[in-house]
């Protein structure tokens, strides 16, 4: 089986483990300071904060912002329930924007009509590892008076006009065992502002500045040492993993353009896609749905995903939640019937690619 993605840690993360577990400085100490300091340099910003996970993430940088009863933060109804569950346990409103099939991230149209007297937080998407079209979502945030924020959790080192995600707003990072950059678990918040930024140390170190100096009330929202290290190898080479991942971007783009009911994706003109997924779109021209095509994919020996079969709130447990807003997103209620996602991760071989081509066009024709 060709898998959909692979944990892959250069032979220097086992040295530099060890050396932290020797150390006896296992919890957060200074290689995370290490890591968020180097992940401040990735992504251009001022500061960056290392937190336990990627939700953790999203909900300290929602925290921090002062959220009251009834304020509403709209979103993407087309993301993992992380984003959703954030909204929900910083106590807000969660509202949706309709999304584009071009970067599969809210519709700036849309975000302008759904935006009411309460919005209080714009909160974006970046999906598979591209940005939102944010040269017009952060005017617009801005002209309306909105907190920025920005779920990047597949996007680490996107651009877009040469300004990386995680820098328009905060910015809300993971680490998860499969994303391009890996702590196991873990999450890294962006911000170009001091007092955030200083907010959100305290925060996630139950309150303190000083060892029993409560100065808010918080939580423990620390990344380890031991997870740390497990990143700052990768750092050296992420940008050679990004141009690999890219090319293999490029040969299936190549190798399956022309046929009949497969939208393929592509890097938008003036971003940089770092291709976390390469999800394709199968669509009523096709042959096979998408459903039968991934079951297919997977009889063939090709591993294959789909992000995500549902709209967000579309389950039982949101349906009725009462600071769940369920919002008419066509586009996005159509786009999660249609999404597959085709190995693209850095393992790939050259026969791999070709075994991916060959059964996808097997199956469609074309």
């Amino acid at each position: 089986m060709i898998p959909i993605s692979v944990v892959d840690l250069p032979v220097e993360t086992e040295a530099m483990v060890l050396a932290v577990l020797r150390s006896g400085m296992i919890a957060q100490g200074p290689r995370v300071a290490e890591l968020e300091a180097r992940f401040a340099a990735l992504t251009g910003t001022r500061h960056a904060v290392a937190v336990n996970n990627g939700t953790t993430a999203l909900i300290a940088a929602l925290q921090v912002l002062d959220l009251q009863p009834g304020d509403e933060v709209l979103t993407s109804p087309f993301t993992f329930v992380a984003t959703l569950n954030a909204i929900l346990e910083a106590g807000a409103v969660a509202t949706f924007a309709d999304i584009t099939t071009e970067d599969f991230a809210v519709d700036p149209i849309s975000v302008a009509d759904r935006i009411t007297d309460r919005t209080r937080v714009l909160l974006p998407v970046h999906l598979y590892g591209q940005t939102a079209d944010m040269t017009k979502l952060a005017p617009l945030a801005a002209y309306r008076g909105l907190a920025l924020m920005e779920d990047s959790a597949q996007s680490h080192g996107a651009t877009i006009n040469g300004r990386a995600a995680g820098t328009f707003g905060m910015g809300t990072f993971s680490f998860y065992a499969t994303k391009n950059i890996t702590t196991g678990e873990g999450g890294m918040i962006t911000t170009d502002d001091d007092a955030l930024a200083d907010r959100l140390r305290i925060l996630r170190n139950q309150g303190m500045r000083q060892r029993y100096v409560y100065e808010m009330a918080g939580n423990n929202y620390r990344m380890t040492d031991l997870q740390a290290a497990l990143a700052l190898p990768q750092l050296d080479r992420y940008d050679s993993l990004v141009a690999v991942r890219q090319a293999n971007a490029a040969r299936l783009i190549d190798g399956l353009s022309g046929i009949p009911g497969l939208a393929l994706p592509a890097q938008l003109p003036g971003r940089r896609h770092v291709w976390h997924q390469f999800t394709v779109r199968v669509t009523e021209e096709a042959v096979v749905d998408r459903d039968e095509l991934s079951a297919k994919l997977t009889e063939a020996g090709v591993g294959n995903g789909i992000y995500y079969p549902k709209l967000v709130f579309d389950y039982d447990c949101y349906r009725n939640h009462p600071r769940v807003r369920i919002e008419d997103v066509p586009v996005a209620a159509r786009t999660a019937t249609e999404v597959l996602s085709l190995p693209v991760h850095p393992k790939l071989s050259g026969s791999d690619l070709d075994t991916i081509i060959d059964s996808v066009r097997k199956i469609l024709g074309g």
